[in-house]
């Protein structure tokens, strides 16, 4: 199945999701914006991902309509392959050493809204409909639980404040 590049703005006066898809494909050298990942990852995808020693590549999960952060999780071509080709987000999971689509068992279904690559190629931003939980503590955010660490709060000068610099 091939799949058009396409990304979602959900930003209100955002670039026109036509105009955005055009300008990012000539920034980052690509021609033709059809994707074939019904059975491996596309090879020009796969070619851009920085994976760590295990394979694995940083994915954090947003809300896609509110931002909000909800979780990180981890994955590999195929979980990439997946959640890129289903409309479900599909991780690695680390300690049980299998594939693990978000919700099976609990319920708490990732529905896939968009899929970013970071310039570094190492993180991916998956935003999401989450239903229920992100977490596997019952909470809304892995953040919520894991909770605020102390911090000395940053601001920026003067010169700054109108968003200049």
């Amino acid at each position: 199945m091939a799949v058009r590049y396409a990304h979602v703005a959900h930003n209100p006066g955002a670039v026109s999701e036509a105009d955005w898809g055009v300008a990012h494909k000539k920034k980052i050298g690509m021609t033709d914006t059809t994707y074939d990942n019904s059975t491996e990852l596309d090879p020009r995808i796969a070619a851009r991902l920085k994976r760590d020693v295990k394979g694995l590549v940083a994915a954090v999960i947003q809300q896609y309509d509110t931002h909000e952060v909800l979780m990180v999780g981890y994955m590999n071509d195929e979980a990439l392959r997946r959640t890129l080709t289903t409309g479900r987000v599909t991780f690695w999971s680390r300690s049980r050493q299998e594939y693990w689509r978000k919700g099976d068992t609990s319920g708490h279904v990732q529905y896939v809204k968009g899929v970013s690559l970071d310039c570094d190629g190492d993180a991916l931003l998956v935003e999401v409909d989450q239903v229920g939980a992100a977490c596997h503590t019952g909470k809304r955010s892995c953040f919520l639980e894991g909770g605020p660490l102390p911090v000395v709060e940053g601001h920026r000068p003067a010169e700054q404040q109108n968003g200049l610099s």
